[in-house]
């Protein structure tokens, strides 16, 4: 094992994520990763399985590969060779639009997920071990408004409260997949979420000191057990000599996550405690499916489709807490989920096909995608909010067999400007580190 090689690779994968995290902050209404949007449910949720289909359209649960860990369908993970080793850091700017025309801009970097994979038996047994986010909650909005003292008009005194969402759940996963045969594979994985939401109101006076300024911080600390299981089939000589068609899927289970939220007063370690409750929330199931169509070396196509019901999410945490006013969890309540889906389509194409001593342009895979996504909150209880993107991205070749590059765009709208509500125009850039190299080969005696 080529030790100092993995060094340098994570080295220089901090480096760039380090890079990214030090963009500038946001300008106005929302910061870090979020959207305003992020302030309701559990924040925004977070779907990535691989750099190669995070380019595709973000689905590929269908899509079989040696150069890459897919996390959406264990499944898959039976195909492993090389011992994988992926990361990857990102940078995305959004500008939000509200119905007055008014906008704000925001910039951000994260390191997406971590993700490990080792064959026990190659191309049949394959374990698979990831850390990635489920959910972030990351914004922030600005409110001003003037309260009257006294008994006369001039006693007015403008304050300014700020909004601020911090934190989410993450996801870690680890499990198997196993080839039963040249057409079908299943996969099964345990998966432990975890992590705290918290949301702060901060009132201030900026033409007083008579008036003190309050901090009441709301949270809520989960975690909990559930379990995704995935199967896919392998047809060949489908259409034409030599293609490839596979047919993938996988449900995550209902995840029973239990916890306690807070009330807190001031901050850091000046907090008070107002209030703590225990609790259990209720996730909702996920179903994917997914097809993938290879007529030739060259190219790939896939088209996919996702839904979680999220219209069924409960919470044992009652409405209020009896201090000064309701707190919902999830924050909106229940009411403002609903249903969730997502189709996306996506191909990529490898002008070189198998041909190992093509020159290097030829060598690197060209791909593109979108998705459509009706998103899982309603703010405003009625409106339908949706999400589309375009994806490409490039996966530059490496003189070490297995292991790629990756550059990743994607741009997109979320949100709309009717009944109070605001769009978001965003665009992303990714950069990913994909690993491969053979480890634990058993030596033949000469």
């Amino acid at each position: 094992m080529r030790l100092g090689l993995i060094r340098v690779l994570l080295a220089g994968l901090l480096v760039a994520a380090g890079g990214l995290l030090a963009a500038p902050p946001a300008q106005a209404q929302s910061n870090g990763q979020g959207t305003i949007y992020s302030r309701f449910g559990l924040g925004s949720l977070i779907e990535f399985s691989s750099s190669q289909t995070q380019a595709m359209g973000g689905g590929g649960y269908a899509l079989r590969s040696l150069n890459y860990n897919p996390d959406a369908n264990p499944a898959l993970w039976s195909d492993q060779v090389f011992t994988r080793l992926s990361g990857g850091a990102s940078y995305q700017s959004i500008t939000a639009t509200d119905g007055s025309g008014t906008t704000s801009r925001l910039t951000s970097g994260n390191v997406q997920a971590l993700q490990l994979n080792f064959p026990l038996y190659e191309r049949t047994l394959g374990v698979g071990l990831s850390f990635q986010p489920y959910s972030r909650s990351n914004y922030q909005v600005v409110r001003r408004n003037g309260v009257q003292i006294g008994p006369q008009p001039d006693t007015e005194v403008p304050y300014r409260v700020n909004f601020t969402g911090s934190g989410g759940l993450h996801r870690l996963r680890g499990g198997l997949g196993y080839r039963i045969n040249e057409v079908l594979s299943v996969g099964a994985t345990a998966d432990l979420i975890f992590g705290i939401i918290e949301s702060r109101r901060r009132t201030t006076w900026p033409s007083t000191q008579a008036l003190r300024d309050v901090v009441v911080s709301d949270g809520v600390q989960l975690s909990g057990f559930t379990s995704t299981l995935g199967t896919h089939l392998a047809l060949a000589d489908v259409l034409t000599a030599d293609d490839a068609l596979s047919i993938g899927a996988s449900v995550t289970l209902p995840a029973s996550l239990s916890g306690e939220r807070y009330r807190t007063l001031d901050e850091d370690l000046a907090r008070d405690t107002l209030s703590v409750e225990r609790g259990d929330v209720t996730l909702p199931w996920k179903g994917r499916l997914g097809a993938s169509y290879q007529p030739n070396a060259r190219w790939t196509f896939v088209l996919d489709g996702l839904f979680d019901p999220w219209s069924t999410f409960s919470s044992s945490f009652s409405s209020e807490t009896g201090v000064t006013e309701p707190v919902r969890f999830p924050v909106g309540g229940t009411s403002t989920l609903t249903d969730r889906w997502r189709l996306s389509v996506g191909a990529e194409v490898v002008p070189a096909g198998e041909d190992q001593l093509a020159g290097y342009f030829a060598q690197t895979a060209y791909r593109f995608g979108g998705y459509v996504e009706r998103m899982y909150v309603q703010p405003d209880r009625q409106t339908d909010l949706h999400e589309f993107a375009l994806t490409t991205g490039l996966s530059l070749p490496t003189s070490l067999s297995g292991t790629r590059i990756d550059l990743n765009i994607v741009a997109g709208t979320r949100g709309t400007t009717s009944n109070a509500l605001v769009r978001d125009t965003f665009y992303g850039v990714s950069l990913h580190v994909n690993f491969g190299e053979r480890w634990f080969q058993r030596r033949k005696l000469r």
